[in-house]
């Protein structure tokens, strides 16, 4: 008898270790996924980190005041006139899908709207107010609709002053408008578009041509 308890304690020894491996398995496994999600949450705390996809420099032209949109400070409207410090803006694309900050170069505030639709310039970016979603329309002009808050554009009357955004549509000439280089600066690619060829711009390369080589 006291063989066969030797027998079956060495048997349930045997059957006990894998058990015991497969709980610590199993423990192991928790703390890598703790670490894992401890990982994700410290990396995606601030968006501006990793998302941040490309940063340009341009103006906004405002369709319904024919000037461009400056951010003063908190003051944001669009009476700036074309190539004014004021009226270049640093925008920020994030990677995922058409969202941007929009940030005034000389006064560095964001265009951000708050909870009542109003237009108002902040110095701190981060905060989903200031995030907007470009919408790109039929006749080459771009709509920027809040990202936190859906249906709200950023707009401007014919005076220039910001529209609440819960007084705006898509359809609406308000919120329209159209990127444009700041003055002085030529997009190389429209300007590489719009250069003809014909046979007198032809005959004056290859007189340029032979001048330098001669």
């Amino acid at each position: 008898n006291t063989h066969r308890g030797a027998k079956r304690s060495e048997r349930g020894g045997r059957f006990r270790q894998p058990f015991l491996g497969l709980n610590q398995w199993k423990q192991e496994s928790q703390q890598r996924s703790a670490d894992f999600r401890f990982y994700i949450e410290n990396h995606t705390r601030n968006p501006d980190d990793l998302s941040r996809k490309q940063v340009r420099i341009y103006q906004l032209y405002s369709r319904t005041t024919g000037k461009h949109v400056q951010i003063l400070g908190k003051k944001v409207n669009a009476n700036g006139d074309d190539g004014g410090k004021y009226a270049l803006l640093i925008v920020e694309t994030e990677t995922f899908g058409s969202h941007v900050r929009i940030k005034g170069k000389e006064s560095e505030h964001y265009i951000c709207m708050n909870e009542k639709g109003k237009i108002v310039g902040m110095p701190d970016g981060r905060k989903q107010e200031c995030v907007f979603i470009e919408e790109f329309l039929e006749n080459n002009y771009t709509a920027l609709v809040s990202a936190k808050y859906k249906g709200w554009y950023l707009g401007f009357n014919r005076k220039g002053r910001p529209k609440k955004g819960s007084r705006t549509t898509q359809r609406q000439q308000e919120v329209h408008f159209m990127k444009r280089q700041p003055k002085g600066k030529v997009n190389p690619v429209q300007e590489f578009r719009f250069t003809t060829v014909t046979k007198r711009t032809r005959r004056a390369r290859r007189l340029k041509s032979n001048a330098k080589r001669n």
